[in-house]
């Protein structure tokens, strides 16, 4: 359980996190250049030409750093919700209307492939973000991190796999 209260606390700092940078994006649109150059250096976007107003990729790279945090957030609500439910004990949300669908089934197996599927996502925001800011990397950061997300996709289907090796395993008759 104080596990599950660590998570949740660190729950509240992505949500704190997330409207700090869109309240910095909403500033920066409206002409804030504190707020503009607070966007730069948080997502580590680097120009020969100063910026002094929002362009398109400074926009594209804050709104994927959104994504991710909010990528990030549902996979530790997927691990609280899933895993309280799995290991620690039941919340009777049985037809309640905000059960998420996926709990009804949720058990370690379920919830390793979900977990595996969200870090895929959550790499392939953040490969799409180096990608878009491929001038501010070296090639060896940018082979590796796709090396790593390759790794996570090949993890993930080799867990995927397994899982249905086991879920249709064929049982002994009575």
């Amino acid at each position: 359980m104080p596990l599950y209260l660590g998570l949740i606390a660190a729950q509240g700092v992505y949500v704190f996190h997330f409207w700090v940078e869109l309240v910095h994006l909403l500033e920066a649109a409206f002409g804030s250049e504190t707020a503009l150059q607070a966007l730069i250096n948080g997502i580590g976007y680097k120009t020969e030409a100063p910026i002094t107003q929002l362009n398109e990729t400074v926009i594209m790279l804050v709104v994927l750093a959104l994504i991710d945090v909010v990528m990030i957030s549902n996979l530790l609500i997927m691990v609280i919700v899933g895993g309280y439910e799995t290991f620690v004990s039941r919340l009777n949300l049985e037809g309640h209307q905000d059960q998420p669908e996926w709990l009804d089934h949720v058990n370690a197996s379920v919830l390793k492939v979900k977990l595996a599927t969200a870090i895929i996502g959550i790499s392939s925001i953040h490969l799409l973000k180096t990608f878009i800011n491929a001038a501010n990397y070296s090639n060896k950061v940018l082979i590796a991190q796709t090396v790593i997300h390759i790794t996570f996709l090949l993890s993930a289907m080799a867990i995927a796999y397994t899982d249905r090796l086991m879920s249709h395993a064929p049982t002994a008759p009575h």
